[in-house]
């Protein structure tokens, strides 16, 4: 789940990491009594959950509060890669001397997570490791004993911080630690982190992405989610405990359990098709479960072919067969449909379908083979 700027750097705060004064608007009068608030000179920012809002035009600089009040008026106009922007942060204008990129990420490889810092600050990270990977600093962090001071020290000394700011560094790479650990996060990233005229170290900028899997203990972040960036049926599936990506294929997929959708999606690209969609029904899954997945997947104007797999453990396959039966009913779908069912209650659940008009097959590469010839 990604949250937007002032959301992340609202946590931010939370632990100790300076930010700006600044408040979220969602009016252009709203933005200009802020700016009021602030005394004239402030930055308005689109809050959208994509990256190049500057570029964009979503970012602008006022001089005063009627310039806030128009800038304002403008970028809640705007649409940024396809996304409307409802709200702004009204935040005070910094006056910056330098700019470094600092975050915190997982690195899959090392297992562990990894402290990114760079001088060369405020523009794409992609940008700078593609051409000057040198001006990027990496520390790994032990989960078990955390951030460590000489970590914090070491990763100033490489991106010449001068040894002034050293302190107060050290005390935003803790409080970013921290941010990022007790919020099950997987990035949580400040760019530009700013020396200012006045020698302080701000965040001006501030971006999280927490866990899915973590959300159930952060009720309070939950809460947060923003469903303009989510796909309609990526939001219809959660409601349901459905694992739902959506994809630009043909083939729909309904699959118990992650590994065996994965080898489904590989099967049916090696036999020339392309998967519409990742979805994981999970174990146990029942009928009004199955019946879910099934609209879901039917939702897409893109499916031609729809593959089910389903190796019955957990799941029993005559569950599965009622929810298909009970969604074909309501949805009364066009596309063919290529079922595979294998495991407890296999042959019950075949004999519930026999009537459907349904293709059947013994095997996944046989169904893989099927469905891909019945999407043409």
């Amino acid at each position: 789940m990604k949250l937007h700027e002032y959301q992340s750097k609202t946590i931010f705060a939370k632990y100790g990491i300076p930010i700006p004064k600044g408040r979220i608007a969602a009016t252009a009068v709203e933005a200009k009594h802020i700016a009021e608030e602030l005394g004239g000179r402030v930055v308005i920012k689109s809050q959208v959950l994509v990256g190049g809002r500057g570029k964009a035009g979503g970012i602008k600089v006022a001089k005063s509060a009627a310039e806030a009040e128009q800038l304002a008026q403008q970028i809640l106009t705007m649409e940024i890669k396809g996304l409307p922007v409802r709200k702004v942060l009204v935040d005070e204008a910094a006056a910056i001397e330098h700019e470094i990129y600092f975050s915190i990420t997982n690195d899959r490889a090392a297992k562990k997570p990894v402290m990114i810092a760079s001088a060369a600050g405020g523009i794409d990270i992609e940008e700078v490791a593609a051409k000057t990977p040198e001006k990027i600093i990496k520390v790994h962090i032990d989960p078990l004993l955390g951030l460590r001071d000489y970590q914090s020290r070491d990763i100033a000394a490489g991106i010449d911080l001068p040894r002034e700011h050293w302190r107060e560094f050290s005390r935003i790479a803790a409080g970013l630690w921290q941010a990022y650990l007790e919020t099950d996060a997987t990035l949580a990233e400040i760019n530009p982190l700013v020396i200012t005229k006045d020698k302080r170290l701000v965040a001006l900028d501030g971006k999280m992405m927490i866990d899915d899997n973590a959300m159930f203990r952060h009720a309070d972040l939950n809460e947060m989610r923003d469903i303009d960036e989510e796909e309609p049926a990526e939001t219809e599936a959660r409601k349901y405990g459905l694992s739902y990506i959506k994809l630009d294929g043909n083939i729909g997929c309904m699959v118990n359990g992650a590994g065996l959708a994965m080898t489904s999606m590989d099967i049916v690209k090696l036999f020339g098709g392309e998967p519409a969609n990742f979805l994981d029904i999970g174990g146990g899954a029942g009928s009004d479960k199955v019946s879910a997945a099934m609209k879901i997947i039917l939702s897409d104007a893109n499916v031609k072919a729809v593959l089910f797999n389903i190796f019955g453990g957990i799941t029993r396959c005559d569950e599965v067969a009622r929810g298909i039966l009970v969604a074909m009913d309501e949805v009364k779908p066009k596309v063919p449909m290529v079922v595979r069912l294998v495991g407890t209650n296999a042959e019950e659940g075949r004999r519930l379908l026999q009537d459907a008009k349904m293709i059947t097959a013994e095997t996944l590469a046989d169904a893989a083979q099927k469905a891909v010839q019945a999407a043409k």
